[in-house]
């Protein structure tokens, strides 16, 4: 593998890995109905489809003649390889694709349909065409190239990768070589130990780096369909170490891995697990208070937690990091295209049914909304040219699916459907009705500029639902390499405002631009929270709660 196709693979996985907000899919019944609405369609509107058919074969002649200008569109990396603008044939082959993909959008999107089945329209037509696109044959040129290189070994390789995932991956394209890491080995390596375990999760406490640490501690709770060491992927990338090297008392929660067993776990469940955590860290570091992080639906839940803290007037959480996390579920991205009532209906049925969502399931979903970068891009390294899956942390990780209980996953439905955090008293958990404006907690709201999956505007307008003072930034990365963004990347750029208008894009215009990782402001603005410096413990626990299992702890390694 060269290492600038290996380059662009680690690229798109960082910006397109799975996380959780929240858990829907797509069934296979609704993608068949959208396709044979778009054959009907052809045939209730004879003259459209004439119409563009008869553009089509007027562009098909340009690019016959050569006389066509059409080229990929920015940023397209398929189409790099120099054959397919320098040869004649090749780019030919290329421009009659972009024709055809082109005039099958433009039809769709000039039909009679209503604007939702226009949308679904050209997902499926999306999904049809980037499956069919030149690179993906062994036609492409790269692939013609490492066949004549390797005398023929690659085709051989490729068909025998193609084998080993029709076996043991679902017929999916492995996206990463699962063998090349190990949880504790060479990943979650920060130096801690479990110091409390209940049924729902251990709590780590990491081992303080410096010889003084500020008095009040930091929580932080990963979503429950990710495992939790995304926090601490590698040394160069592990938020806990930067938080150890800046004298945070770090815990971090690793949730277990529900069965079928443990279906009736719902938000109230997990939220008061949090509540027995938060209770052990008070006690370890005499503190009064924590602070606390949230990420993705571990945003959501620590949200939920804060307003059930308010709604019985208890001041347990100083400050909230809440991490691409939208409260406020009215998404306008692919996620949400196929979600009406049916659709959630259906998979609440089918996770109750079988007790869990399982989340190599979501992951398969979730790789055909995003099928250029998330299938055809290993269909392209790991069959055409026969090379091995990509070694790279943050794709195992992001393989590293957890289970959801499917009470949990029908209460994310819900919301999904009735958005109720935007709204006082209309959810309720652990028996208090939830408002958050009564949550006056200071909040630092991160969110990502290509974040295709928690979308930024979303993340901004949920911090508006916070009574509390909220500082927002506006990171220039997608979903996960948002959070993994650590300083001294030339290519790391962030934004803030101390305003803020209602407006997202009036927030945008009006921000100001830093170069380098938004860790760097966060760690300003998160030290001004952690009260005074005082003299690091010398070890981890208490005498009531000892420190246990070493980190990573046990539950990270249940299948």
């Amino acid at each position: 593998m060269t290492q600038k196709n290996n380059e662009d693979l680690q690229r798109q996985a960082s910006e397109s890995t799975l996380g959780l907000n929240p858990v829907i899919g797509i069934r296979g019944k609704d993608l068949l109905t959208s396709a044979r609405m778009v054959l009907a369609q052809a045939i209730k509107q004879p003259f459209h489809s004439a119409k563009h058919i008869t553009h089509f074969a007027f562009e098909l002649k340009n690019v016959l003649l050569g006389q066509s200008e059409l080229t990929p569109e920015e940023g397209d990396r398929r189409f790099a390889d120099p054959a397919w603008s320098q040869n004649p044939l090749y780019r030919r082959y290329l421009q009659t694709y972009l024709v055809w993909r082109k005039e099958l959008h433009d039809w769709i999107e000039d039909s009679s349909l209503s604007e939702q089945d226009t949308s679904r329209g050209h997902f499926v037509i999306n999904l049809m065409t980037e499956a069919m696109a030149p690179t993906n044959s062994m036609a492409n040129p790269a692939a013609v190239k490492r066949f004549f290189e390797t005398g023929g070994k690659s085709l051989l390789d490729g068909l025998s990768h193609l084998a080993k995932d029709i076996v043991h991956n679902g017929g999916m394209p492995s996206q990463v070589n699962m063998d090349a890491f190990e949880v504790g080995k060479n990943l979650a390596t920060s130096d801690g130990a479990v110091v409390f375990r209940n049924d729902l999760l251990e709590l780590i406490q990491y081992k303080p780096i410096t010889e003084q640490v500020q008095e009040r501690p930091l929580l932080v709770v990963p979503p429950q369909i990710n495992k939790f060491y995304v926090f601490d992927l590698s040394q160069e990338k592990s938020v806990a170490r930067f938080l150890l090297r800046n004298g945070i008392q770090t815990f971090v929660v690793s949730w277990r891995n529900p069965t079928k067993a443990q279906r009736e776990w719902g938000l109230s469940t997990y939220i008061e697990a949090l509540k027995e955590a938060i209770e052990v860290i008070l006690a370890i570091t005499g503190s009064k208070d924590i602070n606390m992080l949230g990420a993705c639906s571990g945003g959501l839940t620590t949200a939920s937690l804060l307003g059930h803290y308010a709604a019985i007037g208890e001041q347990k959480v100083n400050a909230l990091t809440l991490l691409v996390s939208v409260l406020d579920t009215k998404l306008d991205t692919q996620v949400a295209l196929f979600a009406d009532e049916k659709t959630l209906e259906a998979a609440k049925r089918r996770s109750y049914q079988s007790g869990v969502l399982e989340g190599s399931d979501m992951a398969k979903v979730f790789a055909w909304m995003r099928p250029n970068d998330l299938i055809w891009n290993y269909w392209v390294n790991n069959y055409l040219l026969g090379n091995e899956p990509p070694v790279f942390d943050i794709l195992y990780w992001n393989n590293d699916t957890t289970r959801l209980p499917a009470a949990l996953h029908g209460e994310f439905i819900e919301m999904f459907k009735t958005n109720p955090l935007t709204r006082a008293g209309a959810l309720e958990v652990c028996g208090t009705p939830i408002d958050l404006k009564q949550v006056t907690s200071d909040i630092y709201c991160l969110a990502g500029t290509n974040d295709h999956i928690t979308p930024w505007g979303s993340c901004y307008k949920s911090a508006h639902l916070f009574g509390g003072k909220v500082e927002f930034v506006l990171s220039n990365s997608g979903h996960i390499q948002s959070i993994l963004n650590p300083p001294g990347n030339p290519k790391a750029r962030y934004m803030t405002n101390t305003d803020m208008p209602y407006d997202p894009r009036a927030w945008q215009s009006s921000a100001t631009k830093h170069a380098d990782s938004w860790w760097l402001h966060w760690q300003t603005w998160l030290a001004d929270r952690s009260g005074k410096l005082k003299k690091a413990p010398a070890a981890l626990g208490n005498k009531t709660y000892q420190a246990g299992e070493a980190s990573p702890g046990t539950y990270v390694h249940e299948r």
